[in-house]
């Protein structure tokens, strides 16, 4: 193995390649376009300053364009014994370019490599996920505007409490996305920031042009302190994952809803068939596996953020290779969370309210706080209201349902859920470009 590190007449235990060098190479497969952006950006600083030759530049452009090609058919296989995207990219360089190939690594180190494609790779997949993830809204908006009076019961401490509608249910998940967006957004920002060029942690003596770097790979401003930039390993990452949780426990109130409603005890909703899935004993089964997976993978990215500040929440300044697990779990982390919304997204495109089973469900106790507000517009007391209604509750009869909740019109109550404004607010999130 012709690692980056390895000095003349040194041997290497195979036990200790085994342990520390993920078998598949799978992250790194996917960091590699990244890391030959960041080799391109890095090599035409390297010319500017007078660290290459122009014809150098030349000959590993073409070589990390070959590599890039070759990756995009699949043709670029890593092995366990490549260690990592960064040497194997080297040492094609090398093989293709001779000492050109060697001087690709002047003034950086495999720690700022990294940090620069987790970087690149975390800004592309965050913007991914906002897209995905409006599209989402738009999907359960629809659904919402589509069935805005169907009366649903509303429930608190798992009873009914007052009365509510399918849009309300749907619409509280759309304004939630968009909070979500919002997080995801700030973790955009903070991630935006070049930390190429500061090599092991501690700069170097090159006449490195790292805000040159930061223009050609088009980050907002540059990661100044060298030792910080080793130090935000694990912060930065730990903070987009704080977003990714925001956006996960959305879809899993969603997901653990669905999962309720859509049971034969409550049949609010129905999904389509081709969305369900059987039991290998019980032939009538049909179910929602896709929702309780989801519901699951809340506490798998749960556990991913504390994995991740765990680990470098107790390290000594600079980089320790117990952040190379914070690599694959951000990969992972990105993965769920995309799924995830796809998932929700077909849901709601197959789901349909049950108006019937939802109307029955309707008892008269559960309008026992609109009595009371009867009363109190009349002039009685709350509290003395309150007492009244609630020794009477036998007395009170099913009013027409549709028309209570129409009638309730203050900001955001069933017949006034202003969903236009979600419709707007997503418009102009889409609009927007993230920037720091």
């Amino acid at each position: 193995m012709n690692t980056l590190w390895k000095k003349s007449g040194t041997k290497t235990h195979i036990a200790v390649n085994k342990y520390i060098i993920s078998e598949n190479c799978y992250g790194d497969m996917i960091l590699l376009p990244y890391d030959v952006t960041a080799s391109i950006a890095h090599a035409r600083m390297l010319c500017k300053v007078g660290l290459l030759t122009k014809n150098e530049l030349k000959m590993l452009m073409h070589g990390l364009k070959e590599i890039a090609d070759l990756h995009k058919k699949s043709r670029f296989h890593l092995k366990q014994s490549d260690e990592d995207c960064h040497t194997a990219i080297e040492n094609y360089l090398v093989k293709k370019c001779g000492d050109a190939g060697k001087k690709i690594h002047i003034g950086r180190s495999r720690n700022d490599q990294v940090l620069v494609a987790l970087r690149l790779f975390s800004r592309q997949q965050l913007l991914e996920i906002k897209k995905v993830l409006l599209e989402a809204a738009e999907e359960i908006l629809s659904f919402a505007k589509k069935n805005e009076f169907i009366p649903m019961p509303g429930y608190t401490h798992t009873q009914q409490a007052m009365p509510s509608s399918v849009g309300q249910w749907a619409g509280n998940f759309v304004e939630a996305l968009l909070d979500d967006c919002g997080v995801l957004e700030a973790a955009y920002i903070l991630n935006d920031q070049n930390p190429l060029g500061s090599a092991a942690g501690f700069g170097t003596g090159l006449p490195l042009d790292r805000n040159f770097t930061t223009q050609l790979l088009g980050f907002s401003k540059t990661q100044i302190n060298t030792l910080y930039c080793q130090n935000s390993r694990g912060k930065i990452e730990s903070f987009i994952l704080s977003g990714l949780v925001q956006v996960m426990l959305t879809l899993g109130k969603i997901a653990n809803d669905l999962v309720w409603f859509t049971s034969k005890e409550f049949n609010f909703f129905a999904v389509d068939n081709s969305l369900t899935t059987g039991s290998s004993i019980m032939p009538q089964k049909k179910n929602l596996d896709i929702m309780e997976v989801l519901r699951a993978n809340v506490s798998v990215i749960f556990s991913y953020q504390m994995q991740i500040q765990t680990v470098s929440h107790n390290l000594i300044s600079g980089y320790n290779k117990d952040l190379k697990i914070t690599k694959q779990t951000l990969i992972n982390s990105f993965k769920i969370v995309m799924e995830s919304l796809e998932m929700v997204s077909l849901i709601f495109k197959h789901l349909k309210p049950n108006p019937q089973k939802l109307l029955q469900s309707f008892s008269p106790e559960i309008f026992a706080t609109d009595v009371v507000n009867i009363l109190v517009q009349k002039g009685v007391p709350f509290r003395d209201a309150y007492q009244h209604v609630g020794k009477e509750l036998g007395e009170i009869k099913l009013p027409d349902i549709v028309d209570n909740i129409k009638s309730k019109k203050h900001l955001g109550a069933t017949g006034n859920l202003a969903l236009n404004y979600y419709l707007k607010s997503i418009k102009r999130m889409k609009r927007k470009k993230w920037s720091g």
